[in-house]
């Protein structure tokens, strides 16, 4: 299923078609804009050459900096952010081989096809990926990349629940933006008055 994520065709074709793209997007998805974050991988690509966890992971640190800071910049924090990302793609080539969707399509040591518990283990395992980025990342999954592995709802809770607009897993029109945005507002102003 084509993803629609950040008005830019280019952008989405590459989260769509690359794993590691999109598992880089939802990485820096926080503090910016949902399209800022996920136009990310395409930033990276287009100016290192390559979405590729190895290369990712061996380039020199300064440069990888220095690609995130060129105009416009990936991410508001670029410094920390490519060394997030870095680490990351480092992570994904000790444990992965560096190949993402291992995260969800490696089996288990008894041969089983993952489930959506042990999707989430693996996904709060990697760096910079803490209990709700790695639920929303595996609700993505299921609502929109084909994962189907057993309780992934469930795992996901509440980003899974179907017919929900909470977040990135939630769109796929600018209808769709339009309510996640909304609910991520009310969310906000709920907080405030608590």
């Amino acid at each position: 299923m084509p993803l629609h994520i950040t008005a830019d065709p280019a952008a989405d074709e590459l989260l769509t078609e690359d794993p590691l793209a999109l598992l880089i997007g939802m990485l820096l998805d926080q503090q910016v804009a949902m399209e800022t974050a996920f136009a990310g991988p395409l930033k990276i690509r287009d100016r290192v050459g390559s979405v590729d966890a190895g290369t990712i992971a061996g380039y020199d640190p300064d440069a990888f900096a220095a690609a995130f800071k060129t105009p416009p910049a990936v991410h508001r924090f670029p410094g920390s952010m490519a060394a997030r990302v870095q680490a990351l793609c480092q992570a994904l080539v000790d444990e992965w081989g560096g190949d993402a969707s291992a995260l969800w399509t490696e089996p288990d040591p008894a041969g089983a096809a993952p489930d959506g518990a042990t999707v989430l283990k693996r996904l709060k395992a990697l760096p910079g990926f803490g209990e709700q980025k790695a639920k929303i990342f595996l609700a993505l999954l299921g609502k929109q990349c084909g994962f189907t592995g057993t309780g992934w709802r469930e795992a996901s809770a509440p980003y899974g629940e179907e017919g929900s607009f909470r977040s990135v897993a939630d769109i796929v029109s600018p209808e769709s933006l339009t309510l996640v945005r909304e609910h991520k507002r009310a969310v906000k102003a709920a907080a405030k008055k608590a």
